[in-house]
């Protein structure tokens, strides 16, 4: 589904604006796939295990405007599939973003309580009652954070690691947005089975750091025992930061909406206030505080999630001031 290898690019205005380390875009979120975003690459090995699986109906769930549900609906439809879609919110909200596209996608869009935090129970009583009505489900947790999904970013990160060969670069750090798990797990697994050397940093998009930095070991593992390597990812090999939330997934700050515009005016690339706006406040944060050496070379990994920029105009205008 996805076009890859996705482009590895120089910041160079960027980089000369924060006076800090050289920063490189990875840039998922131009993958070619349904507005694009780092879901696609998980879809790839999701829907190819639900195909095998013969499923007819995909279920899946995220918050109201879900990245990750857009994405699975388009990969539902593409093959033929019926998406449902269990959203955390109120679905009667103006219909924008991510919403909007999977009304487009005819997904079906099952509503929960914005708090509940878990609802692989919703979908396991929908997932028996398309069994009741013959159909065959495959259910998709959060993020398509699972061993099957994550697999997907330990070849992302053989990606940078020969694109970074190619522009003689030496990648230092990785940065990026982690929520659900599976990115990071994915490349935690991909970086120790690649014998790369740099740092894999996670900024949180409002999760706290336990337990999911044992979620994020619980996928690498998994990843590892998928394929029958015997790579072992322990909880020291995890860096994860969760000072950057916020007041929690979805809930956009100034330092969010100056780091989205810092980066749309010096390199002409949008970012989103719910992930990748975090993950950059975080990174343009710690180059101020010397987290960085001035000649290492930092790989941002933008994972996506532009249509959720056209939900949040109201607050972006405010804060922007």
């Amino acid at each position: 589904m996805a076009i890859l290898p996705t482009p590895l690019e120089e910041a160079p205005r960027l980089t000369k604006m924060l006076d800090g380390p050289k920063i490189l875009f990875k840039r998922d979120d131009n993958n070619g796939f349904a507005l694009g975003g780092n879901k696609a690459r998980k879809l790839e090995f999701l829907l190819a295990d639900a195909i095998q699986n013969g499923a007819d109906t995909i279920i899946t769930t995220g918050g109201l405007q879900s990245n990750h549900a857009r994405l699975t609906a388009a990969a539902a439809r593409k093959y033929g599939m019926r998406p449902i879609l269990v959203l955390r919110g109120d679905a009667t909200t103006e219909c924008n973003g991510n919403l909007l596209l999977d009304q487009l996608l005819d997904a079906e869009i099952r509503t929960v309580p914005s708090g509940l935090r878990n609802t692989m129970p919703v979908m396991e009583d929908i997932a028996e009652e398309v069994r009741d009505s013959g159909g065959e489900p495959y259910v998709i947790p959060s993020g398509g954070s699972n061993p099957i999904g994550a697999i997907a970013y330990a070849n992302a990160m053989l990606e940078i690691i020969s694109q970074a060969s190619e522009m003689n670069a030496k990648v230092d750090h990785l940065v990026f947005s982690s929520g659900s798990g599976g990115t990071q797990g994915g490349l935690l697994f991909g970086a120790k089975a690649l014998n790369f050397e740099g740092k894999i940093l996670g900024i949180s998009d409002g999760a706290s750091r336990d337990p999911l930095i044992h979620r994020i070991v619980d996928i690498a593992n998994g990843c590892a025992r998928l394929i029958d390597s015997h790579v072992l990812v322990s909880l020291k090999d995890v860096d994860f930061l969760d000072q950057y939330a916020g007041k929690g997934y979805g809930v956009i700050q100034k330092e969010v909406v100056d780091a989205m515009v810092m980066v749309a005016r010096a390199e002409g690339i949008f970012l989103d206030p719910v992930y990748t706006g975090k993950a950059m406040w975080g990174l343009i944060d710690l180059i101020h505080q010397g987290y960085f050496e001035k000649d290492e070379t930092v790989v941002f990994i933008h994972t996506g999630g532009i249509p959720a920029l056209f939900a949040y105009g109201k607050e972006l205008a405010a804060l922007r001031g």
